[in-house]
């Protein structure tokens, strides 16, 4: 107790004062997702943040091709975000792991699942950062509902053509195969275009019929009031359902926004993402209408259904690939 005192009162030769100048010194945050990355090439500029590996904002030529948001503020309506291990939702947040059954947080109290996986609210490390390109990783500890350790990796870079690049990869570093589905969450707009008055347009065979809870619960044609195969107003739709048997040319599905003048954005997807989940919300602040247009490589709770449900095996990776382009 002497010698903790004496040294407390800088009898050892070091003081509080010296102790506390040899500690590295912390950079404060001022932005409330983090540290903001820029990358840029040409006209092309993109903002990506340590807060969920999120997208904060793309733009080309001075046009913004998504919706973006204030540094004072979480990301509204999970506006840019990856996901891992998950994305969407897991019913009750309960599923079953080799006969044991798991027990996820609840995240979306208001209909009792689990959503969006386990990083929304995790600040990744940079790893890389260079004019065009930036790569963050985010880790997945072991816990209760998911007794997994794993590495979420997403590489954003900017295209020779302007458009923007993104990879996620999952890697496992448990003993045993770890369940996954990855996706993203970004919103697309044309610059100054009222998003409402943009055409919408995804390719899709089937769409996904859920309950009120948004848990699938079976399939059907995308047809009627569900097919976007033609050019939809979104003004005039109102959905949150997730489309498959998308029309894939050379390894790659597109869903398209399109202007009046005829100017276009689009989010592209890899064919290990046989997903998109189309969000039409009038409630993203500031806006009449927006269009989040998720890639994801399978369904809402996939965790119980089975339906795509990826597993990564001990010391191995999965991943996918998306991005933005545009014809402006």
């Amino acid at each position: 107790m002497r010698l903790a005192l004496a040294e407390r009162e800088g009898k050892s030769g070091l003081t509080w004062g010296t102790m506390s100048e040899l500690r590295p010194a912390i950079t404060r945050r001022t932005a409330a997702t983090g540290r903001q990355y820029r990358i840029s090439r040409g006209g092309s500029a993109a903002v990506v943040v340590e807060l969920a590996a999120g997208l904060r904002s793309f733009e080309v030529d001075g046009v913004q091709l998504t919706e973006t948001y204030a540094d004072d503020q979480i990301p509204p309506g999970a506006v840019g975000i990856t996901l891992a291990p998950w994305a969407n939702r897991v019913e009750d947040g309960r599923w079953t792991l080799e006969g044991t059954v798991q027990q996820l947080d609840i995240t979306e109290p208001s209909k009792n699942n689990a959503s969006h996986g386990l990083l929304r609210n995790t600040g990744y490390e940079l790893l890389e950062h260079e004019g065009d390109r930036v790569v963050l990783e985010g880790t997945v500890f072991p816990q209760h509902g998911y007794p997994f350790l794993l590495r979420h990796r997403v590489e954003y870079r900017i295209d020779d053509d302007g458009g923007l690049r993104v990879r996620q990869a999952l890697a496992n570093d448990s003993e045993r195969p770890a369940p996954f589905v990855l996706g993203a969450h970004p919103y697309l707009r044309l610059g100054d275009v009222e998003t409402g008055e943009l055409l919408l347009t995804v390719r899709a065979g089937h769409r996904l019929v859920t309950d009120a809870r948004l848990i699938p619960r079976s399939a059907a044609p995308a047809a009627g009031e569900w097919d976007l195969s033609s050019p939809r107003r979104v003004s005039t739709l109102d959905l949150d359902a997730a489309y498959t048997g998308l029309a894939f040319e050379d390894g790659v599905a597109r869903a398209t926004l399109t202007a009046p003048d005829g100017r276009s954005v689009w989010l592209w997807q890899d064919n290990r993402c046989p997903y998109t989940h189309v969000f039409v919300t009038r409630r993203f602040p500031g806006r009449e209408v927006a269009v989040a247009l998720e890639p994801q490589t399978g369904p809402a709770n996939a965790f119980n259904s089975g339906e795509s449900l990826g597993w990564v095996p001990p010391g191995g990776e999965a991943a996918m690939e998306w991005g933005i382009g545009a014809a402006l």
